[in-house]
């Protein structure tokens, strides 16, 4: 049996619209095949020593590993963010057809 090389991308963001954004244009580059925005949630976190909590949006990429690379560096060079979360979930099992069309349809 081949092994699962999809994963999901885990993106935070500033607003909807910022994840609206993203979302098209990775989808339009075929870093990845889909996008599910989560259009408000409220985070908190430390920052600089301080409790923190800011409304947000956030972004599940459906991507294959080998274009994990170059989705990530596309991100970071678009995101508004110094520092955007981004994090590689592997996924270790999917219904076979939906998995496969991830992989025709991300660029190799």
């Amino acid at each position: 049996m081949e092994k699962n090389q999809n994963c999901l991308v885990y993106v935070t963001v500033k607003d909807e619209g910022e994840g609206l954004s993203i979302a098209q244009r990775v989808v339009e580059k075929r870093l990845a095949a889909c996008a599910n925005l989560y259009p408000q949630i409220q985070s908190i976190f430390n920052y600089q020593n301080q409790i923190q909590t800011q409304d947000e949006a956030v972004l599940i990429l459906k991507t294959t590993a080998q274009a994990y690379d170059k989705l990530e560096s596309f991100i970071i060079e678009i995101h508004s963010y110094d520092d955007p979360c981004i994090l590689k979930l592997p996924i270790e099992g999917g219904a076979a057809d939906f998995m496969s069309w991830i992989k025709d349809t991300v660029a190799s």
